[in-house]
């Protein structure tokens, strides 16, 4: 059986002349058929229609499996849809209106194993890796399902990307296909909760304009390790020695994620203290207002608050951007995915 959201162009060209005798010229039909139009009935297309005895052939042959879309949930133009996959675990995405197109944020794993005292998604504990079909699902889904017209993923969704490795790059892959989804890799970011291991992995990949975003959140390991318990094994130190080996393309920066969460982070010694570590770091920092999660202490900051550790920031000489995050009212925020409610 060929699940095509798993396949690269080149893939399907080779298991068609292995096992059809066909090659790029009927590839490249069935490609355009399901990732660009999301045409199931996919046999008909004029292409297969000139070849009737391969058409039969790979009747039931080719499988396009992206999960169900099961709910969805909007506010203004933003949409959070939850994906039943095949054994029955669900997933959450959310579609972000941007100002000419839309990003979607994707999910790499049911669940999560870093455990970030903060996130929703954290508390559901880990239950499996998505594969290669159920994250690329995602993006057929937002388009076909959905029609949304996506152009940027962030995989800043539910799980710990990095964690599953082989089969997030087996998807950037697909996803970056012309003939595809045609999703450029600097249309595409990665975000991290600092596993060093996987950060070191994709700096072997050489994936020039794929975007690394790191989520930060203290400026100090007693704080990030009270927050993030990755951080017992990668500190600070070791994260940023492997940010420091990392090659960035010209002209490259990280992305530095650090929520804001009142009283525990937001003082202006660790302003100062971030700027120091951030130092001499190519950083774009994004400052986000931590989302109120139900069951959990921490507190959102005001405006006030924000807008006064971001000009500390600034104050060092970092490049800082203010986010207040949308979909609160449907828990599609940074940190609200997951089941656990």
């Amino acid at each position: 059986m060929i699940d095509i959201l798993e396949f690269t162009l080149e893939r399907l060209t080779r298991t068609f002349d292995k096992d059809f005798g066909k090659g790029r010229f009927h590839a490249q039909a069935l490609f355009r058929d399901i990732f660009k139009q999301g045409n199931l009935n996919f046999l008909t297309s004029p292409e297969f229609l000139d070849s009737p005895r391969f058409a039969r052939t790979l009747k039931g042959k080719v499988s396009v499996n992206p999960g169900v879309v099961v709910n969805t949930f909007d506010e203004g133009e933003l949409t959070k849809f939850i994906t039943r996959l095949s054994d029955g675990l669900e997933i959450e995405s959310v579609v972000i209106p941007m100002t000419r197109h839309n990003t979607l944020c994707i999910s790499s794993q049911v669940g999560c194993k870093m455990g970030c005292k903060f996130c929703e998604t954290g508390r559901m504990g880990f239950k499996r890796n998505l594969s290669i079909s159920e994250i690329t699902g995602q993006v057929y889904n937002g388009r076909h399902y959905l029609k949304k017209d996506i152009k940027n993923i962030v995989f800043m969704g539910m799980g710990e990307p990095l964690d599953n490795f082989d089969n997030v790059m087996g998807a950037i892959q697909v996803m970056n296909q012309q003939q595809g989804f045609d999703i450029a890799l600097r249309h595409m970011t990665l975000s991290t909760a600092g596993f060093v291991p996987g950060i070191e992995r994709l700096a072997k990949m050489k994936m020039p304009g794929l975007r690394l975003a790191i989520s930060i959140n203290a400026p100090d390991d007693k704080i990030r390790s009270s927050l993030m318990p990755i951080n017992n094994v990668f500190p600070l130190a070791a994260l940023k020695k492997s940010l420091k080996d990392f090659s960035l393309p010209k002209r490259g920066i990280f992305l530095f994620e650090y929520i804001l969460i009142k009283g525990l982070n937001d003082s202006p010694s660790h302003a100062a203290m971030l700027a120091d570590y951030i130092h001499p770091l190519p950083v774009r920092l994004n400052l986000i207002a931590y989302n109120k999660i139900i069951g959990l202490d921490y507190e959102n900051p005001c405006d006030d608050e924000m807008y006064n550790f971001a000009d500390l920031l600034s104050a060092k000489g970092i490049m800082v951007i203010k986010r207040w995050s949308r979909g609160r009212s449907v828990a599609a925020g940074c940190g609200q995915l997951g089941t656990h409610r």
